[in-house]
């Protein structure tokens, strides 16, 4: 069996059990599960493999995509000020640089004048039955090389849900707790993360 595979059937485990053991912070119901960034083709499978066992066993699962939340959030910004959003970060790349632009979308992201990623998780899992629903999120590497950092996002969740989330983390794991967004050795392997890890 796999590493991925023998991770995944880990968390289902803990998942499944009454109430879910995923949580270290009752105001933050989440945990990571990291795979090498390699396997994002084999994870997204067996996510969907995961979401049917799930649904089998009762659960209400729910799938998230960060690339969808991140077109959203463009969309909303640009609806707002039509100055703002993904036409003006394409504009803003072609006159300055990728890294202007990257910035520039970290802002929309971050700032509660635009369209804050945390706030808009918050508003798509409100939907959802926290006795009865799972989130999977996935697709993070939507956010790289620096749009967006997982461990702020962590951050600006705690006490925004109380629906069992699990954020899929493509990256590598470096001692107990740190973790490198997608294996990038310019980014610094944090180890601020406050949630269970799985992987």
């Amino acid at each position: 069996m796999s590493s991925l595979i023998a991770s995944v059937k880990e968390l289902e485990s803990d998942l499944l059990k009454v109430p879910p053991k995923i949580a270290v912070y009752s105001d933050l119901p989440f945990a990571i599960m990291r795979y090498d960034s390699s396997e994002e083709w084999a994870l997204r499978r067996e996510v969907r493999l995961l979401a049917t066992r799930l649904e089998a066993a009762g659960k209400h699962v729910e799938i998230i995509s960060f690339s969808e939340l991140l077109w959203t959030a463009l969309d909303r910004v640009q609806k707002a000020d039509d100055q703002e959003g993904l036409d003006a970060v394409v504009e803003l790349e072609r006159g300055d640089s990728f890294m202007a632009a990257q910035g520039q979308i970290t802002t929309y992201l971050s700032d509660p004048d635009f369209c804050p990623l945390a706030d808009l998780l918050a508003e798509r899992l409100s939907t959802l039955d926290p006795a009865k629903s799972i989130a999977l999120l996935i697709r993070a590497a939507v956010m790289s090389p620096k749009l967006y950092e997982m461990s702020k996002l962590l951050d600006d969740m705690q006490g925004k849900t109380k629906v069992t989330t699990i954020l899929f983390y493509p990256g590598s794991r470096e001692g107990v707790t740190a973790l490198r967004f997608m294996e990038l050795k310019e980014r610094e392997a944090l180890g601020n993360y406050r949630v269970k890890i799985y992987g």
